[in-house]
């Protein structure tokens, strides 16, 4: 009975308002042609993955779902490796880890189809939510595509790279704000781990990495959302 009280307690405050929406809104991933019900998501059937291997449907840096994020989602090839981030920010966060960032593209969202972000306009600032920061940021493949967006849910429309030096410019301060959020969420995951899973002493490189493995061999059971972030998150923390 103790281990349900405590098992119940971590679940609520996964999804209490602590965390950031990204986190909640995992709660509610999706597969197949089930309806999205989130703005940034599709049916994972419609979003197009880019990157390759069987970490492909994650965030290398976060770990979060790319079809719950898709309309956010870019991609690009880091030193030579094809990859596909959720957002804007976590595309920033590798470009400043000094790796060669090259053939940036973005969801378009009159599309849903990748474009090249040189021929992109964002929209920044909307009252539409956004991925991993507090400010939106939506890319359209023409500027009367943005200004409808933006005159319909306000922001500002602006070149890519106006939008990444924006990005830039508060890219510190929220990569700390969402990692202390990621490691609250991770000691829940901890305590949801040692309730629910079959103990295990593989190591990962990433969160991604992580939740493939969670999915594919099922030490935990079936699990999904806010479960499988938060024991991902704990697991790639656990031996660093």
């Amino acid at each position: 009975m103790k281990k349900i009280v405590l098992l119940l307690a971590a679940l609520m405050m996964v999804s209490s308002n602590g965390f950031s929406e990204e986190m909640k809104h995992e709660m509610k991933a999706h597969s197949g042609k089930k309806m999205p019900t989130r703005f940034q998501a599709v049916s994972a059937d419609k979003a197009v993955i880019l990157q390759e291997g069987e970490n492909k449907m994650y965030c290398p840096k976060c770990g979060m779902t790319l079809p719950m994020f898709y309309k956010t989602n870019h991609a690009a090839h880091v030193d030579g490796k094809s990859e596909q981030f959720c957002s804007i920010h976590c595309l920033a966060e590798a470009m400043a880890e000094g790796g060669k960032v090259t053939g940036i593209k973005v969801v378009d969202n009159t599309t849903l189809e990748f474009i090249d972000v040189i021929r992109s306009w964002y929209v920044v600032g909307s009252s539409k939510p956004g991925t991993m920061t507090m400010t939106s940021k939506y890319a359209f493949g023409k500027k009367d595509g943005a200004e409808k967006f933006a005159k319909e849910f306000g922001g500002k429309v602006m070149t890519f790279y106006a939008a990444m030096d924006a990005v830039k410019s508060t890219l510190a301060q929220e990569s700390a704000m969402v990692q202390k959020k990621q490691s609250v969420m991770a000691q829940k995951g901890e305590m949801m781990y040692n309730n629910m899973c079959t103990p295990f002493d593989a190591n990962f490189t990433n969160t991604a990495e992580a939740k493939t493995y969670l999915t594919t061999q099922k030490p935990c059971g079936d699990i999904k959302g806010a479960q499988l972030q938060a024991i991902g998150l704990y697991l790639n923390s656990r031996n660093k």
